[in-house]
This record gives C-alpha cells, structure tokens and sequence, in this order.
C-alpha cells in the first residue's frame, strides 16, 4: 500500500484567514467536487507564498463563491492573499490517475492539468 495524490487544486488564492474559527479549510463547494474531495477529509496545505505546509481537513463552502478560508490555527501559518495548493491523498496498492485542476485569483476553475 502507498500513499499516491488524489485531488489537487493548484494555486488557489487565500480570500480570508480567521483565528476565531474552529479549524479546517473551507472550500468552494463546486471545487470540492470538480476534484474528489469530501467534507471532513484530510487534506495538505502547502502555501506557494510562505512555504508553509500543514493538515487540516474540508469544510464546503458556498458554491460557485470561489471562497477559500483558512480557519483556526491555520489561519496563524496561512494568511489572506497566499497562493496555496490544497492536496488529497489515497492510500492504494495500486496506481491512480489524479483529479488535479488550476484555478486563477478569483478560485475559478481554468483547466484540467
């Protein structure tokens, strides 16, 4: 058994950082979808802006909203205005082909990569 990436969503834009919040990322529902995540799932997050990488897990947000909060904790390693990659994993005995996309500022879908 390996663990082998899943679901990524490439360059996402942070569009707000709340300590307050009880943990987790909260992410645009139809992203969660268009990639295979599941509310409640663990995910990496690794900031393409600070370098820092953490795990949390999702939250859907709004659809279409194009949100993409970091709560909690998290909110202290990665803040509003970070270009961020969300990444799932699978643990599998075989190879899997990944759902990845890129999305531009706004979190709206550009293409399948």
């Amino acid at each position: 058994m390996r663990w082998v990436l899943r679901s990524k969503i490439h360059k996402a834009t942070v569009t707000d950082a709340n300590v307050a919040y009880v943990g987790s990322i909260t992410i645009d529902e139809a992203l969660i979808e268009r990639v295979g995540l599941w509310p409640g799932e663990k995910v990496l997050v690794v900031s393409n802006t600070s370098g820092a990488r953490l795990e949390t897990y999702v939250i859907a947000g709004e659809r279409d909203s194009g949100v993409i909060n970091m709560n909690g904790a998290a909110a202290h390693l990665i803040k509003r205005g970070e270009e961020i990659i969300i990444i799932g994993f699978e643990l599998t005995e075989r190879p899997i082909v990944p759902r990845q996309i890129l999305v531009d500022q706004d979190n709206r879908f550009v293409r399948d990569l």
